[in-house]
């Protein structure tokens, strides 16, 4: 199960309020093709279930996990840092072999 801070929960919900979405929208936590490692993560808010989404409740939040992009978030933290090394979400993913910049990730 992904974990998520929590100055990751607060901000996620900030922005869900700011930008006017309900409780229905969830947020959306997957692996996509790209970055210089192979492999990104990437997150938004979504409404739509599909069959195949894993759902992980976090009290006032719940995330949707697709089956392929699951077994790479297994143990993967959702953190947000707003210190000197720029503003935004970014993941700890002890299983993962990252990339420089850290904003990818290669198969371990």
């Amino acid at each position: 199960m992904i974990r998520i801070t929590p100055k990751a929960k607060e901000n996620l919900l900030l922005e869900r309020k700011k930008n006017q979405l309900s409780e229905e929208y969830y947020l959306r936590a997957a692996i996509e093709e790209g970055g210089c490692s192979g492999f990104r993560y990437a997150i938004k808010f979504d409404n739509e279930v599909k069959d195949s989404d894993k759902i992980f409740d976090q009290g006032d939040l719940k995330v949707l996990i697709d089956e392929e992009s699951l077994p790479y978030l297994e143990d993967a933290q959702l953190d947000f840092s707003d210190g000197l090394e720029g503003k935004g979400f970014f993941f700890h993913n002890p299983v993962q072999k990252t990339c420089g910049c850290g904003k990818s990730f290669a198969r371990a």
